[in-house]
């Protein structure tokens, strides 16, 4: 992209008055281009793929944490496989120390509070253009929290809640097939977290998976 390009950007959030703001104010840049709103997670999947974005896919999308039917962190994971080269600042008025590690772990770029001033906001949207991750003290020192709490934990809270639904799920002893059915993903997604879960628990097949629940008490009896 030549200097005299725009940062061509997606707001992601489902409150229209939110979007309506950092619309105006963006679009006040003049190294920004607003190119299209969702008002939630699966929306703007649906506009990604369907190509009705004018130029294609944007090279930033500011998004909402806490949104109806798909949030911030879902949709984040799901952007960043589909459109790996496309920029994620987790917009957010919280500040709690594992959602801060779910938005990174998720591919966002940078997480920014919605107290910053624009100027910060400004930077932040600058730094992840460039692939540069811009954090505040507070959100870093919430990052580096949620981490170490992570480590202090070990293993079974180091999964994703995603993976502990799989796991759960075989320890009833359901196959693929039916672990995809009932969380509504593909048989190759099922597959990917039980090889996830055999790495993360360092085990080696499903059966042990299976003890590793119910020893963990997570299995409900009865």
């Amino acid at each position: 992209m030549s200097g005299n390009d725009l940062w061509r950007i997606m707001i992601v959030d489902d409150h229209d008055m939110v979007r309506a703001g950092l619309r105006t104010y963006l679009m006040l840049e003049p190294k920004f281009d607003v190119v299209a709103e969702a008002g939630d997670g699966e929306e703007a999947i649906r506009m990604l793929q369907s190509g009705s974005i004018p130029g294609g896919p944007p090279h930033l999308i500011l998004m909402d944490l806490m949104m109806p039917r798909m949030d911030g962190v879902e949709a984040t994971r799901a952007i960043m496989q589909l459109f790996p080269d496309v920029k994620i600042v987790m917009l957010t008025s919280f500040l709690e120390d594992e959602k801060v590690v779910a938005a990174v772990e998720a591919g966002a770029v940078s997480y920014v509070l919605k107290t910053v001033s624009a100027e910060e906001l400004i930077y932040a949207l600058n730094g992840a253009a460039k692939g540069m991750p811009v954090m505040t003290a507070d959100v870093s020192q919430a990052l580096t929290r949620g981490l170490r709490q992570r480590t202090a934990q070990g293993a079974d809270e180091g999964l994703t809640d995603r993976e502990k639904e799989v796991l759960l799920l075989i320890a009833e002893g359901r196959s693929n097939k039916e672990i995809a059915e009932e969380l509504h993903i593909s048989i190759k997604t099922v597959k990917t977290h039980v090889s996830n879960l055999l790495m993360k628990c360092e085990l080696e097949d499903r059966t042990q998976l299976a003890v590793f629940a119910h020893r963990k008490g997570w299995v409900k009896t009865g």
